[in-house]
């Protein structure tokens, strides 16, 4: 059976990709591993993706590795280059940032393409990610996350919904939703805006197992 391990930095990124995995591909063996402190450090320490940070997740990969895991799928945004080191040190795997796919599916689109985050940091190093002809606007969906903390899903799915409509009304063909947090939020934006809407669970779930079957 295929052992997938998953790296989470925010406890509500674990449900959406586990859901998403049990529903797409159940007779995968998922393992999680939860490390809050890396989110809230990065946020409040404003060291940014410094060698510590780094390290950290050398560690949690190694020990990934080491429990037999066959590929590794992270899935917070906002640690894209500590991530790509992980690849490099682990490159007989494959180990997967979080919107690698969704980064495709939304450039695939064509025309500008609405990014929400609930986590600021993720709106600084995500862009980076896109193609460079990729037309992308963000939006902050401000206050989503600390509602989702206290437990207010109807709140954060409501915020995400408004930063969702700012960027339809900036003619926006798709969104895409950047963190795995945001995913249970797509229905509600699918419904009250009528466009395509790419959520990172999805797509890192379809990716992840055509590279483990090639």
């Amino acid at each position: 059976m295929t052992r997938i391990a998953l790296i989470h930095a925010l406890a509500h990124s674990v449900a959406p990709i586990n859901n998403e995995l049990a529903r797409a591909w159940p007779g995968a063996r998922r393992m999680n591993l939860l490390d809050d402190s890396l989110s809230v450090d990065l946020a409040q320490q404003g060291q940014g993706l410094d060698a510590a940070m780094h390290l950290r997740f050398e560690v949690l990969a190694d020990y990934a590795v080491g429990t037999g895991a066959q590929a590794i799928l992270f899935t917070c945004s906002a640690f894209g280059p500590c991530i790509e080191a992980v690849a490099r040190r682990h490159a007989g795997i494959p180990v997967l940032k979080p919107n690698e796919a969704m980064v495709q599916e939304a450039a695939a689109h064509g025309g500008p393409v609405g990014l929400i985050a609930s986590f600021a940091p993720t709106l600084s190093s995500m862009p980076a990610e896109f193609p460079a002809q990729v037309e992308l606007r963000c939006a902050l969906a401000e206050g989503a996350m600390q509602a989702l903390n206290r437990g207010d899903v109807e709140a954060h799915d409501a915020l995400v919904v408004a930063a969702a409509q700012k960027l339809a009304a900036a003619s926006c063909g798709v969104i895409a939703l950047a963190q795995f947090s945001m995913a249970r939020a797509a229905p509600a934006v699918r419904q009250a805006l009528g466009l395509p809407v790419l959520t990172t669970p999805e797509s890192a779930v379809r990716v992840l197992r055509q590279r483990l079957a090639s």
